[in-house]
């Protein structure tokens, strides 16, 4: 094996690990934040034993997706020089917000809201969490504005063989990120929305206590999953739009139709010259898998939704099973994306600018194999131990989380104190 495809392979590892993670902790901040809210407004207890309940949940996964990308920032240093090289003046602005809004802003302010609960003002405290929302939304922003430019690279000018950032606004209005963002975006709310409802589910199944928590935790879930699976659907599709006009090899390989992709390798001819520009035809499995996927769930979350009438969903049982099978789908489904959207750009790093070979650092085979065993055991190991947690408190339910509690009080003052 060569340098160029174990650093392939660790990248996509390390990205796909910390997606995971970020995906949960996107779309369960929203209903954390919205549950919270509700309870400033309304006052009722059942509000606040979500919140904390739920928040649990998040601070878990939080925290140890924080540790997935700084695993994901060694692997860009240690494999993606040559990248760095030509491109980091222009994509690594973008990415250096990201940095200080997820490790300083977002951070700050979640610890702030883990830390204050019965110590700050309700609507200061309610002020926080929606400012860790607003944070972890605008990392992604970031995040994905980056990754446009290697999509389709804009504002820049290319000087002694590099590239320097000529016109910031323009990687914000590159033709490759808003719909790419609004897809992320609704990939988040339907995984949060189907975490939520399965979780509550599998609590109907158990007839465990706190019924009231879940019967209201389950509704918001099913309301929210079929808002992310027909928004997935729609802005996955306004996608092809760009990627018809900066991609067209990709969009021709994920079809696999013969005409397009004969009009593609053309194209390509009269673009870069002779050369194979062609990602691998592989890519069109993800791509089914990730729109029938995406369609299967549209019309299961629709069906869970009517199924709310008369709260048939519970009555009927056979649906809350359904929704706790479902729970993982979101986060293939996200996988099976992220696959399409890399893979599908090769041999491009920076699409018709930097080519992978060139991008991949000059080190040797073995050291990258070392890192990439070492990292994919570090990011298992932090999977098993977030399922482990999230498992562990959500089968515990809402009367033994500690927010807003210190391990000094009485359990009796725990199930009470907001």
């Amino acid at each position: 094996m060569d340098t160029l495809l174990l650093a392939r392979l660790q990248f996509a590892t390390t990205t796909s690990f910390h997606f995971l993670f970020v995906t949960l902790s996107l779309g369960l901040v929203v209903f954390v934040a919205g549950m919270q809210t509700a309870y400033a407004i309304s006052g009722k207890a059942v509000y606040a034993r979500m919140t904390k309940f739920w928040g649990t949940l998040y601070v878990i996964n939080y925290a140890l997706g924080i540790v997935t990308g700084l695993v994901m920032e060694f692997q860009f240093g240690l494999n993606w020089g040559g990248l760095s090289e030509v491109a980091g003046n222009v994509f690594g602005a973008p990415l250096a917000l990201e940095t200080l809004i997820a490790f300083f802003v977002e951070a700050t302010f979640l610890g702030m809201w883990t830390f204050g609960w019965n110590r700050l003002p309700k609507w200061i405290h309610l002020a926080l969490i929606w400012l860790v929302a607003a944070a972890a939304y605008a990392s992604t922003l970031w995040v994905l504005a980056a990754n446009a430019f290697l999509q389709n690279p804009v504002g820049h000018e290319m000087r002694d063989g590099r590239a320097y950032l000529t016109d910031f606004g323009a990687l914000l209005r590159n033709a490759s990120l808003t719909d790419s963002l609004l897809h992320v975006v609704s990939a988040a709310l339907l995984a949060g929305g189907l975490f939520v409802a399965g979780i509550s589910a599998w609590h109907f199944i158990r007839r465990t206590n706190e019924e009231d928590v879940f019967r209201r935790s389950l509704r918001w879930g099913v309301a929210a999953a079929p808002v992310g699976a027909f928004s997935i659907i729609h802005f996955g599709f306004l996608q092809e739009v760009a990627i018809e006009r900066y991609q067209p090899m990709k969009l021709a390989v994920m079809y696999q139709e013969p005409t397009r992709l004969e009009a593609a390798r053309q194209l390509m001819l009269q673009r870069f010259g002779p050369g194979d520009f062609a990602p691998p035809s592989w890519v069109a499995v993800p791509y089914q898998v990730m729109m029938n996927g995406a369609f299967v769930l549209a019309l299961a979350t629709l069906a869970c939704l009517v199924l709310l009438f008369r709260n048939w969903l519970v009555r009927l049982r056979v649906p809350l099973y359904a929704l706790v099978a479902m729970m993982p789908v979101p986060f293939v489904l996200v996988i099976m994306g992220w696959l399409v959207r890399e893979v599908g750009r090769q041999p491009w790093a920076v699409y018709g600018l930097l080519t992978t070979e060139q991008a991949v650092s000059d080190v040797p085979p073995g050291l990258v194999l070392a890192s990439y065993i070492g990292f994919t055991l570090v990011l298992g190991l932090l999977v098993v131990l977030d399922y482990w947690l999230i498992a562990t408190f959500a089968r515990r339910g809402p009367r033994h989380t500690l927010l807003g509690t210190t391990l000094a009080e009485p359990a009796r003052d725990r199930l009470t104190a907001y």
